[in-house]
């Protein structure tokens, strides 16, 4: 299998256990969603120390933690992040599956936002084309929708300043993680 083979492969996968987490969390709906974004905290954590272990990084961890900067940048992202899953999970909870997925497609927008202030990125037209058509995109099913969708945009702010933050983090993802978790 070639590595483009094993990357479509991966991504496939990705966004098939993306789409089916939905019935995932409504067979959970009885469990408060503060209690499985523990658990998925506390596992996660576990599994990324002992994948610290097996790959002998420890000391790249140990390291990581002298560096305040990294510290502050991954304490933000972990808030942000856990805001964000407490509000996926309870958007597709309480039935508000329509909100998570437009604040989804609503992340993308607020990434180029993100990026245009940040790191000034310029588009070329045929880019700029498909910014506007995802933004109409957007506007339609946000005006269908009747209100204004606060699950879309804290969903779609929080990750994508998730994202952002992640991004000026020093560390390998593994360690990034770790420390997060």
């Amino acid at each position: 299998m070639t590595a483009k083979s094993k990357g479509i492969a991966a991504i496939s996968l990705a966004y098939v256990v993306w789409g089916l987490l939905p019935v995932y969390w409504k067979l959970l709906r009885a469990i408060a969603p503060d209690r499985i974004i523990a658990h998925r905290i506390i596992w996660s954590f576990v599994l990324m120390l002992l994948i610290l272990v097996m790959t002998r990084r420890l000391k790249q961890l140990r390291a990581a933690l002298g560096n305040r900067r990294d510290l502050l940048i991954l304490g933000l992202a972990s808030l942000l992040v856990t805001v964000n899953w407490v509000t996926y999970i309870f958007a597709v909870n309480s039935g508000q599956i329509v909100a998570s997925s437009l604040g989804y497609y609503i992340n993308p927008l607020i990434s180029i936002a993100l990026g245009t202030v940040v790191y000034k990125e310029r588009f070329r037209p045929v880019q700029l084309i498909a910014i506007a058509l995802a933004a109409a995109g957007v506007a339609v099913i946000t005006f269908s929708v009747g209100q204004l969708p606060w699950i879309s945009l804290v969903l779609a702010t929080t990750f994508g300043v998730y994202g952002l933050l992640k991004k000026k983090v020093t560390l390998d993802a593994a360690t990034g993680l770790t420390i997060e978790t």
